[in-house]
């Protein structure tokens, strides 16, 4: 497996990423780059993280064998459209969107006959810094990535996205774009609004900056993701809306019975509910560690 051309479109840290991987899994000697931004595009060029960069969608697609797309998801329908006509028949094209129902009726919409060329990914990799200096040839190793091929992807496609995601050791999953997004919201998106939340709310009180001051570990872990891009994170939530508002309106109906067993001053019901949180939260930290030596 060896390709001529890799074009990245969006030069950050997930695009940044998947090139220095591919650099260094050996089956990328040439990456061209382009980014709205000169800014990136320089900077992507100045770590090496590209080989040249290109001045349109257009002009880094043109005779690309291999093409990734890592923009904010709102941005991916204009990318295929400015694309589309500069695609080759044979191409790989992928991204790397955290929402997948909205990214595969964009491909609809606008990729014509170059629909086959589309395969939808979503690596569940990531930093709470954005930006391609923050770059890591190892961010995909040994972590999901969950395929969602449309009806319409050519199976050449599907398996050579299944090799390079391979290649940088990603664990693969398949599912469906509507299956994913139910799921994803349950895992991933609400425990970043929940974190978002949290943050406002404590600094929200007047001796806010105090409070966050005593915070130790556990409130640096689950509060990390509060840190992640805000534009990456307002797509997301508003692309997955229907599903994020469901998961929102379980944690709720969670967050309530909590709420009742405290205010009734229940110590019995809110120790059962903490016992069901424990034992479920390891039997499943078991099953993971289990699959994880397989």
């Amino acid at each position: 497996m060896k390709f001529q051309k890799v074009a990245l479109i969006g030069c950050g840290l997930m695009g940044g990423s998947f090139a220095l991987a591919a650099r260094s899994a050996g089956w990328a000697p040439h990456i061209v780059g382009f980014s709205p931004s000169a800014t990136s595009r320089q900077k992507a060029l100045s770590l090496g993280v590209i080989d040249a960069s290109a001045d349109s969608i257009a002009q880094a697609v043109q005779d690309a064998d291999l093409i990734l797309l890592a923009v904010p998801v709102k941005a991916t329908a204009a990318c295929f459209q400015a694309m589309a006509p500069a695609l080759r028949v044979d191409a790989l094209l992928m991204d790397v969107g955290s929402t997948k129902s909205d990214i595969v009726a964009a491909a609809i919409d606008t990729l014509g006959d170059r629909l086959h060329c589309f395969v939808p990914v979503h690596p569940i990799a990531g930093k709470e810094v954005a930006g391609v200096e923050h770059s890591d040839a190892d961010l995909y190793k040994e972590r999901a990535l969950i395929l969602t091929p449309m009806p319409t992807s050519g199976t050449a496609q599907v398996q050579l996205a299944k090799q390079i995601w391979a290649s940088l050791g990603s664990d693969i999953t398949e599912l469906t774009p509507a299956a994913h997004d139910a799921a994803f919201a349950a895992v991933s998106h609400l425990p970043h609004v929940l974190a978002y939340a949290m943050i406002r709310g404590i600094f929200q009180q007047k001796n806010g900056a105090a409070l966050i001051a005593l915070g130790g570990p556990g409130f640096r872990d689950f509060s990390r993701i509060a840190a992640s891009d805000p534009v990456v994170w307002r797509d997301i939530l508003t692309t997955n809306r229907e599903q994020v508002l469901l998961q929102i309106a379980h944690f709720k109906e969670a967050l309530e019975d909590f709420e009742k067993a405290i205010e009734t001053n229940h110590p019995q019901a809110l120790e059962d509910m903490i016992r069901q949180a424990s034992d479920l939260r390891f039997k499943w930290r078991m099953g993971a560690h289990q699959n994880s030596e397989e």
